[in-house]
C-alpha cells in the first residue's frame, strides 16, 4: 500500500505523513523534493507552476512509489495531488495508492502559511491551489481530514486509517 498525503500547500500534509511514516517505520518522500530548481524558483517568486511543469514531477514520484512497490515495501508520500488528473499519475506508480486530503478552510491554512518561516511557498499562492483542488472523487481511494484539528489528532486519525487499509490488503 501507497500512502499519499495531499492538499494545498500549508494544510499541514508533510508534518502528520512524516509521523506517520516514523511510528509505522515506512520509507517516506516529501513531494517538494522532487521539483526542479525551475519549479521551485518560479513558486517562490509567486508564479503558480503550469500542468507542463508538474507532469515531469509528477511521473518522477510515480517512479518513487513503482520503486518500492517492486521491493514490496508500502510507502508514505507528501504530496500537493491538487487535481485528479495528477492522483491519476502517481496511481500509475503501483495498485493500492490511497489518498489522505488534508483539508479544511483556506483562513485557517492561510494563517498557518503566514506563521510558517524557511518553506519557498509563500502564502499569496493558496489562492491558486485553491482555485486549483479537485477534491477526492467517490471512486478514488481515500479520505479526506479537517485539519482544524491539532497534529496529534490528525496524526492519530490518520494511523487509525492507514492501518485499517493495511489490514484490509492483507486479508
Amino acid at each position: 500500500m501507497h500512502f499519499v498525503f495531499m492538499g494545498v500547500a500549508g494544510s499541514g500534509k508533510t508534518t502528520v505523513a512524516e509521523h506517520v511514516a516514523e511510528h509505522l517505520g515506512l520509507p517516506f518522500a516529501e513531494a517538494d523534493a522532487f521539483h526542479s530548481r525551475a519549479n521551485i524558483d518560479k513558486m517562490a517568486a509567486g508564479v503558480p507552476l503550469t500542468d507542463d511543469d508538474r507532469w515531469p514531477w509528477l511521473r518522477e514520484l510515480a517512479a518513487w512509489i513503482s520503486a518500492h512497490d517492486a521491493l514490496g515495501e508500502s510507502t508514505v508520500m507528501a504530496c500537493s495531488a491538487l487535481k485528479r488528473g495528477y492522483r491519476d499519475v502517481l496511481r500509475e506508480g503501483a495498485p493500492g495508492v490511497c489518498f489522505l486530503h488534508m483539508q479544511g478552510p483556506s483562513e485557517v491554512i492561510q494563517a498557518r502559511m503566514t506563521a510558517r518561516a524557511g518553506h519557498f511557498m509563500p502564502p499569496a499562492l493558496l489562492e491558486s491551489q485553491m482555485a486549483t483542488l479537485q477534491r477526492l472523487g467517490p471512486d478514488e481511494p481515500g479520505r479526506e481530514f479537517d485539519v482544524r484539528s491539532g497534529v496529534e489528532d490528525l496524526t492519530a486519525q490518520a494511523l487509525e486509517y492507514v492501518g485499517g487499509c493495511m489490514r484490509a490488503a492483507d486479508a
